[in-house]
């Protein structure tokens, strides 16, 4: 048997292999992904400082905020930054500083050079800020009211000094529930928080901006938004650099206490995924295009083989019965990690779309990256330094 034969014949039995090996993290996450809402109360309550940044936010901030005065927790203090804003957003953020002392809205000072919009927000509402703990907070979130109580028993629990968690993320439009599952399912799949809880590696953090709870100390320690500045995935640099740092991050199950609603419509999932893919790799090239490529062959690959062989064109090096066995483990993982995330399970059975359509966003985030045309919140991006190894 040549090296070729021996390659084609080990294909499919690789395929299945790695199937194997992200289903059994799955499960594993079952038992280490644990809820918010399940840790013991913490013997200390600091003063909170709720942060959040917002540009053009009139459709959110208003729930938002209400969310936010409803809290059980005593010891809150809440600031919102209207950046420049084109819309109502400081109207009605006013209107709520009207009802509450605990809320305060401060006017953002225009954007410096080599800074991105949200950072800057950020770094200014941190320096404004007197809570021992600080919940950057985005606009278009939603908190029950012991949202804030559970994130600090956890907090205290965990011996942390950055607390992210994954909310209950909320899809209603045909282009969010067929694009935007994908980015928490490929995290779920293939990050072991088990070992990442353990081991504390600065490449094993996965940290979502919507809601960080961090460590005064530790976040002004580490540089704040102030030594990300300009990077694209600003959540995940922080992870990152709290753990290089010395400090301990975690991650855990929010689904019970936020919800968020990232996009309203298939533009706005395409804009909003373009901008984070490729820098979300630290703009490689080669591993951004292995992973993407490597996906398609997993969750397509099987599919075609069945469809071929219904059609009277048998394919040899795939034989049938594992392409089935294939397609039955992909839909089994698919459809776990949704009941998991709360994603509506019978989502599931679009995964070879799903698969599909953000390989497509993927190539625009590259394409629009090496153009220097990516864009947020209607400002534009600086070009990066793109790696190939």
């Amino acid at each position: 048997m040549t090296i070729g034969q021996f390659l084609i014949s080990t294909h499919a039995d690789g395929l299945l292999g790695y199937l194997a090996v992200i289903l059994t993290i799955s499960v594993f996450n079952l038992f280490w992904f644990r809820s918010i809402d399940r840790y013991p109360p913490a013997g200390q309550k600091p003063v909170v400082s709720v942060l959040i940044p917002a540009r053009n936010e009139e459709e959110n901030i208003g729930a938002c905020l209400e969310s936010l005065l409803g809290q059980d927790y005593p010891h809150l203090e809440i600031r919102v930054l209207d950046d420049q804003s084109s819309d109502r957003t400081a109207e009605i953020a006013r209107r709520y500083c009207q009802q509450d002392r605990r809320l305060g809205l401060i006017e953002g000072k225009p954007l410096p050079a080599g800074w991105l919009g949200k950072h800057w927000a950020c770094h200014q509402l941190a320096e404004q800020s007197s809570g021992e703990l600080l919940l950057f907070l985005d606009a278009d979130t939603r908190l029950h009211p012991q949202a804030v109580t559970d994130a600090v028993n956890t907090f205290f629990d965990e011996n942390v000094q950055l607390l992210s968690v994954v909310p209950k993320e909320i899809v209603k439009s045909w282009g969010e529930r067929l694009i935007q599952p994908f980015f928490l399912w490929a995290v779920y799949t293939v990050l072991p928080l088990g070992i990442a809880r353990k081991v504390q590696l600065d490449w094993l953090t996965f940290t979502i901006g919507q809601f960080m709870l961090f460590d005064r100390e530790a976040y002004f320690k580490i540089g704040g938004h102030a030594a990300v500045r300009n990077d694209a995935v600003d959540d995940l640099a922080l992870g990152r650099r709290t753990v290089q740092g010395g400090f301990r991050w975690w991650l855990v199950d929010g689904t019970t206490r936020v919800e968020c609603r990232m996009y309203r419509s298939l533009t706005q999932v395409i804009a909003g995924f373009s901008k984070n893919y490729f820098a979300a790799f630290r703009y490689n090239f080669l591993t951004y295009a292995f992973v993407f490529i490597w996906l398609m062959v997993v969750f397509w690959e099987p599919i075609i083989v069945l469809f071929l062989n219904q059609a009277g064109m048998k394919v040899d090096y795939f034989p049938v019965q594992k392409a089935t066995l294939a397609a039955g483990l992909s839909l089994l993982i698919w459809g776990l990690v949704y009941a998991r995330l709360k994603f509506p399970v019978y989502l599931a059975i679009f995964y070879p779309l799903t698969v599909l359509f953000n390989t497509l966003i993927a190539v625009r985030s590259f394409y629009l990256t090496v153009r220097g045309a990516s864009t947020w919140k209607d400002r534009r991006m600086e070009r990066p330094k793109i790696r190939f190894f």
